[in-house]
């Protein structure tokens, strides 16, 4: 499921559907190539304390993706350490609002992360926030057992209850969209095959 959700994209599966389920923009791959498909497990964490993450890691389950609110700080909530342990867990991957370091060990091992801030301030261990609860995040409030999906377009939040839908939906736009591109490549028009008016 994940390598075929992966193959669609996170922009097919967001037109497909027809939901407001995009994680927020500034959240970008770590490094060149990294994508990631898994459920979601949420995490909050106090601005530049990382215990939370650590915790989390001990709740992981094998194909999860920690969703980390770290309030969008400029701090190093994750590195090559917790990478390893949750590769370890099988984690699939990281998103996380707030930054990471040891970005080219976190692509040599490869571990997929997607963070708003390459960052090596380092953080506390002090106190946690919730974890496995449902997460604000942007527009959209990421639940326990979501898929998520991320790559170098953006990031997916995808409710489990609709996944079979929307995966459907997907699989007939990019079917569709093959077509276009072969009349495209035939000589015809966008215009007309989108049936468009024209002014």
């Amino acid at each position: 499921m994940s390598a075929a959700l992966l193959a669609l994209g996170t922009a097919t599966l967001y037109e497909a559907s027809g939901l407001d389920c995009i994680l927020p923009h500034r959240i970008r791959p770590a490094w060149p190539g990294a994508a990631l498909a898994g459920t979601a497990l949420t995490v909050s964490a106090p601005p530049g304390d990382n215990l939370a993450l650590h915790l989390a890691l001990e709740h992981a389950e094998p194909g999860d993706v920690l969703v980390v609110d770290g309030g969008g700080e400029p701090f190093g909530y994750w590195g090559e350490v917790l990478a390893e342990a949750a590769l370890a867990r099988g984690v699939t991957g990281l998103v996380i609002d707030g930054g990471v370091r040891d970005v080219e060990r976190l692509r040599d091992l490869p571990f997929p992360a997607f963070s708003t801030w390459t960052a090596i301030r380092g953080t506390v261990k002090h106190a946690t926030g919730p974890i496995g609860a449902p997460l604000p995040l942007g527009a959209v409030t990421v639940y326990r057992g979501d898929m998520i999906v991320a790559d170098a377009d953006g990031i997916v939040a995808l409710p489990a209850a609709e996944l079979a839908r929307i995966t459907a939906a997907a699989e007939a736009r990019a079917s569709a969209e093959s077509e276009y591109l072969r009349r495209i490549r035939a000589g015809a028009s966008t215009m007309d095959i989108y049936g468009f008016g024209r002014p």
